[in-house]
């Protein structure tokens, strides 16, 4: 809002209550020079507007203040044309084991360990969707190579049992290496997981907690044990479809919780309890942790507000998600003209989220960082001779995947295109045009100073 628009207001306001502006401003914002600066240009955070705002509604006839933060509309699906990650794995794993977008984010992740300040009794860490668990295991491995002998403490959350699974295949070879780990996985909301807590009464009561203290000094005899979970997990890993918004959420909140049992003394004060757990992360984690199409309001106020207030002082949240203007994206073009995803930008979205946190972000530092440093490149992993000259069906159709995976283009729309042959020779142009397939993602992070 101007500063000619914000004195309008006031002027009116004073005038209507026969109130003196320097009044005005100690009563509102504690600061009687408030109208004074204003008219000389001075600027005003969201949050001095929005008290101000407040005590203007607050002091009407019958007044009450603007309700505080962003207002979220019902995000309204249609679950039979709805693209939902966790439902399309046929497309995911294509796309996992074609491109090299995990081991990409993995190592632009692992910069951040440089700028971390761990607290005893262990370094917290938070993947806020694990999915198959490649980009957690990877962090994980360079995390254990610069802080060998501390404790980890390492949390996730994934809604999805598949996607468990994978990635719980993965923790015999990290508790292993090493060994003062404790993993904390659950399938809670964003606003919930960090804190282990679920928001509703009814949904806390019925919150299974299951601890497994892991025994043995052998990722074999690990993963044995591990394997042996599979019954309690399909009974009690469930997701479910709400019939108002068509939206995933669980059935009931699960923590699933694992070390060594011959490591339990050390990790005593590591491993959480039901109704003590906290958040205070020294890094997390949001790697596409919302749709393409989802608004910005939404991703601010239920994923990224929650996990930034899951920081610890000296702790670092990176996001990142697909930037679009890349081959990827030519080639959807190219069936779909105008076709657009990714409408919100890094710079957008973070503007949401300081206006969402108001004064409890004033000792975080937003960072969307220049394009140089916040997009990054990763490839569809392809030999020479698959992208040059005659293409084969098995590779374009491996490009034509991963493109309509990354845009996030529902099914509905896929089967209409996919029974002539205009995707594939679209797929074919584009290797061509670029000897390769390559996509964007940019990235930013929230960072919340130490003490």
């Amino acid at each position: 809002m101007k500063n000619d628009k914000i004195l309008s207001q006031i002027t009116d306001f004073c005038r209507k209550a026969d109130m003196a502006e320097s009044t005005f401003g100690r009563r509102a914002v504690n600061d009687g020079k408030l109208v004074h600066r204003l008219r000389e240009g001075k600027r005003i955070t969201i949050d001095t507007l929005e008290r101000i705002q407040a005590y203007m509604a607050a002091s009407m006839a019958g007044g009450v203040p603007p309700p505080r933060g962003l207002q979220v509309p019902p995000e309204k699906r249609d679950p039979r044309g709805n693209f939902r990650f966790f439902e399309n794995r046929q497309k995911y794993l294509l796309f996992v084991h074609t491109c090299s977008e995990k081991r990409v984010i993995a190592d632009r992740v692992a910069l951040e360990l440089a700028s971390i300040h761990p607290r005893p009794p262990a370094l917290r860490l938070f993947d806020a969707g694990v999915g198959d668990g490649t980009v957690l295991a990877r962090v994980l491995r360079a995390t254990h190579q610069r802080f060998p002998h501390m404790p980890f403490y390492v949390a996730g959350k994934e809604l999805s049992l598949e996607d468990l699974r994978l990635t719980l295949e993965k923790v015999p070879d990290r508790i292993f290496e090493h060994p003062a780990s404790v993993f904390v996985f659950t399938n809670m909301f964003y606003a919930e997981a960090p804190w282990l807590t679920p928001a509703s009464p009814a949904a806390a009561a019925a919150t299974v907690w299951h601890e497994v203290p892991l025994r043995g000094a052998s990722s074999g005899e690990f993963e044995q044990q591990i394997a042996e979970l599979r019954p309690f997990l399909e009974q009690n890993w469930r997701a479910a479809i709400s019939p108002r918004t068509a939206m995933p959420l669980y059935e009931r909140p699960v923590v699933l919780v694992l070390y060594r049992e011959d490591h339990r003394f050390l990790l005593d004060s590591t491993i959480p309890r039901p109704g003590q757990t906290e958040a205070n992360f020294d890094l997390v984690i949001a790697s596409q942790p919302y749709r393409a199409l989802s608004s910005v309001n939404f991703r601010a106020k239920r994923i990224i507000a929650p996990l930034a207030r899951a920081l610890r002082p000296g702790g670092r949240l990176i996001g990142i998600h697909s930037h679009g203007q890349d081959p990827g994206m030519e080639m959807i073009q190219a069936i779909w003209p105008g076709e657009n995803p990714f409408s919100v930008s890094r710079h957008e979205l973070l503007r949401a989220v300081k206006y969402e946190l108001g004064s409890v972000g004033r000792d975080l530092n937003f960072n969307a960082y220049a394009d140089n440093r916040s997009i990054f490149r990763y490839d569809m992993e392809a030999l020479p001779n698959e992208v040059t000259g005659t293409i084969g069906t098995s590779t374009a159709f491996a490009a034509w995947n991963a493109a309509v995976y990354v845009a996030q283009i529902e099914d509905d729309r896929l089967t209409e295109m996919t029974q002539n042959g205009r995707t594939l020779d679209a797929a074919r142009d584009v290797l061509r045009k670029y000897n390769g397939l390559w996509f964007l993602d940019e990235s930013y992070v929230i960072s919340r100073r130490r003490d």
